[in-house]
């Protein structure tokens, strides 16, 4: 466990650190801060009409939340890690009626795209998954994908999570976000080592057709609509339901040995640090290899105890999960890792390696907080968005 420590005569910079770290309504219980996204359902209907309006526009024109290519460079490896617990798993849920032997590598379902609005009022998108909770409603990514670190303020703006996520298509709909789970030295210090969260979202929103109306019904109606040329459209929403019982949800494993093999899912997009540009971030790619038995460092971003992978992505990847024990018939693992960061190992300015922060039991812990907590749905059983 890594704890930032400040001198006797560094008091107004921690001061300071602290301050801004709760400016906005973070909270924190120990090592869990959790801070509020859409808190209510007509904040809810607000950003879930944002990115369902115009046939999803906002979706198509994010992109990745990306590196500066300054920060890409070699990892240092560092002594082996120590677990501060007995090791421990979560099942997942959503388990695949499959049992043909699949030659390629089948893609989760639970892996997609989280889209938010970023502090220059940038769309944005990273990757994560839906991981197994109490609720089925819970969605884990990297913490740099949930907490504005460039503008030191709270959650991103209009946070969403789309599983299965193509071309501005959301099949199995749009999930809001309701609460961030972070650790506490993460969201007060962004201190990389703990560069993970979980958020609750709400039941997830789909499309119900296009329907016009007279001006009083446009007037009172909580969703999409638009009017023109004395005409006047809505766009109806249907409950799509909990993201767990649509996709599955991932299992979660802490203090892990760490050297055993891994699958890591995401979307890439941005070139690499040269400017050759393989990713569209249309659909997922993968990555699969042993994790290193060493913890790896970069000093550029205070990281001490992450772990690495052997893995030529580029952002976009951010927030994507590393799957252990990946069953390819059932499309299920367990999430113990999301990556982190990206690095040039051998210097000729492709990304070649990513880190994820190692899990252990004070990830364990943001973990079981965020998986008790409930969230709801924000669909009326018109096809309204609840006020």
């Amino acid at each position: 466990m890594k704890r930032i420590l400040l001198p006797a005569g560094g008091a107004i910079l921690a001061t300071g650190l602290l301050a801004a770290g709760l400016s906005g309504t973070a909270q924190a219980d120990g090592d869990v801060a959790h801070d509020p996204m859409a808190r209510n359902n007509s904040a809810a209907v607000s950003v879930a009409s944002f990115w369902l309006a115009s046939n999803g526009a906002a979706l198509r024109s994010a992109t990745q939340y990306t590196w500066d290519s300054n920060e890409v460079r070699k990892v240092v490896s560092k002594g082996g890690y120590s677990p501060d617990g007995s090791p421990g798993t979560t099942a997942p849920t959503g388990e695949s009626k499959s049992t043909g032997r699949a030659q390629n590598v089948n893609l989760p379902k639970t892996v997609g795209k989280v889209f938010f609005v970023d502090a220059h009022g940038k769309f944005r998108w990273c990757s994560g998954t839906s991981i197994q909770s109490n609720y089925r409603n819970l969605v884990a990514t990297a913490g740099h994908c949930v907490y504005d670190t460039d503008s030191n303020s709270s959650t991103m703006d209009k946070w969403v999570f789309v599983p299965g996520y193509y071309q501005g298509k959301a099949p199995w709909g749009i999930y809001v976000g309701k609460q961030a789970f972070t650790h506490y030295d993460f969201d007060t210090y962004e201190d990389y080592d703990r560069d993970y969260a979980f958020v609750t979202v709400y039941n997830g929103i789909t499309s119900n057709g296009v329907k016009q109306v007279d001006r009083k019904d446009f007037e009172r109606f909580t969703g999409p609509k638009r009017g023109w040329g004395g005409r006047y459209y809505i766009l109806l929403s249907k409950d799509a339901g909990r993201l767990g019982d649509n996709v599955g949800g991932q299992g979660f494993a802490w203090n892990q040995p760490t050297g055993k093999p891994v699958r890591a899912f995401g979307y890439p997009a941005a070139p690499h640090p040269d400017g050759n540009k393989p990713y569209s971030g249309v659909t997922p790619k993968h990555c699969y290899g042993n994790t290193t038995a060493k913890t790896v460092g970069a000093s550029w971003l205070k990281i001490e105890e992450h772990v690495g992978l052997k893995c030529a992505v580029t952002p976009g990847y951010d927030g994507g999960p590393w799957l252990l024990n990946y069953s390819n018939a059932k499309r299920l693992g367990y999430v113990n890792g999301v990556t982190s960061t990206f690095a040039d190992q051998d210097a000729n300015d492709r990304i070649d390696y990513i880190t994820s922060p190692y899990f252990d039991g004070e990830t364990a812990a943001v973990y079981s907080a965020a998986k008790n907590v409930w969230s709801g749905k924000i669909v009326g059983p018109n096809g309204e968005l609840y006020k």
